[in-house]
């Protein structure tokens, strides 16, 4: 088997099979790489795995490691083949974030992936792929409503890890028998959402970009729909609902600003008096802090649009008994008023326009006959 070393690591072995994707989601910037001596504040090391599973282990062979170096490190039972992302001072950072207090939550690295661990490697990451097949089916035997998303062998092979996505509790005791018997290897289960599920998969968004959930994000936090309302986005389910078929998590980037913007604005059941008259509500830009008023309540008549200062001047002025004479501050205020679209255009120009794109064809026609004559 012919294997290909890769630049940065110097060391390490092949990578097929390791596509540059996998480590885009997990990925930490290591913004301390170029201290002198920084690989040498701290013995731990992070090591990425398939998808999302990232360990922290300790360099206690004293190995010259770089981002990038494929190693065996120490497993459950047996050994893992993972790919170095981070060595240095803020590994230490990373795993006081990941809440691992004890020391024996954290196992040591063995060496260098050589080219015999490498072979057993792609050969137990060459069944994942019948393995899902057969346990979603065995699992449908079963009678478990559950799906199982995706396996993952441990390099050594001689254990896995099956992703489900379940609405309950599954009761999947039964499973990890009937699965041990079938395939000889130790079972791990592990439950993941439908968010996770869409990140493992990938893909791209309305936006253009790919998915944030395949890239950068780890951490999920619950998307609710006054989240749209307070961005004043349209409440279709269709249009608010990513890959998951849940609520966009793009949807919590800016609802704070929002928020923030929105308390600034006044209330839409106050109604403003002048000597005009009175003024209701009709549409607000929040985070340009405009407010648009209209002189009847019902539908846009006189639209007006002032900023939130100036509304909320004319409410002290109504709570002092006092009525501005308008609601600008001077008369250059725009007032959009009612606008009928069908009167500002003709409504026969469509047939106007293909009369006259006919009677150009027919003139053009009538002028190539006149010089095949004339031939």
């Amino acid at each position: 088997m012919e294997h290909k070393y890769i630049s940065g690591g110097g060391r390490g072995l092949c990578t097929k099979g390791w596509h540059a994707n996998h480590y885009t989601q997990l990925n930490v910037f290591d913004y301390m790489a170029d201290i002198p001596n920084n690989d040498m504040a701290t013995d731990l090391v992070e090591v990425q795995f398939k998808n999302t599973r990232k360990g922290y282990y300790h360099n206690s062979n004293q190995l010259e490691l770089k981002k990038g170096d494929i190693v065996a490190v120490e497993g459950t039972p047996g050994h893992d083949i993972g790919t170095v992302t981070m060595t240095g001072s803020l590994v230490a950072l990373q795993v006081k974030k990941a809440n691992l207090r004890s020391e024996e939550e954290i196992k040591r690295i063995y060496r260098l992936a050589k080219e015999s661990d490498m072979e057993q490697y792609h050969e137990a990451k060459a069944r994942e792929h019948q393995t899902m097949i057969e346990s979603r089916q065995i699992a449908k035997d079963l009678g478990l409503e559950m799906k199982i998303g995706d396996v993952e062998y441990q390099g050594d092979g001689n254990k896995a890890i099956f992703y489900y996505i379940a609405d309950g509790r599954v009761d999947f005791r039964q499973l990890i028998k009937v699965l041990a018997d079938v395939f000889h290897i130790r079972v791990e289960m592990k439950q993941i959402g439908a968010r996770q599920e869409a990140g493992r998969i990938g893909g791209f968004g309305p936006c253009g970009r790919e998915l944030c959930c395949s890239t950068w994000m780890k951490n999920f936090t619950s998307v609710g729909t006054n989240a749209a309302r307070f961005q004043n986005l349209s409440l279709n389910p269709q249009k608010l609902a990513g890959q998951c078929a849940k609520l966009k998590c793009c949807m919590n980037y800016e609802v704070d600003q929002y928020v923030e913007a929105y308390r600034k604005l006044p209330a839409r059941d106050i109604v403003l008096c002048t000597q005009d008259g009175e003024w209701f509500f009709f549409k607000s830009d929040i985070l340009a802090g405009l407010v648009s008023y209209s002189s009847d309540k019902h539908f846009a008549a006189n639209i007006t649009t002032i900023t939130a200062e100036r509304a909320t001047e004319i409410i002290a002025m109504n709570k002092r008994g006092e009525n501005p004479v308008s609601l600008s501050t001077n008369n250059s205020n725009k007032q959009e008023g009612v606008v009928d679209l069908a009167t500002q255009e003709d409504l026969g120009r469509f047939d106007s326009q293909l009369a006259s794109k006919k009677k150009k064809k027919k003139k053009q026609r009538h002028n190539n006959g006149k010089n095949d004559n004339k031939d």
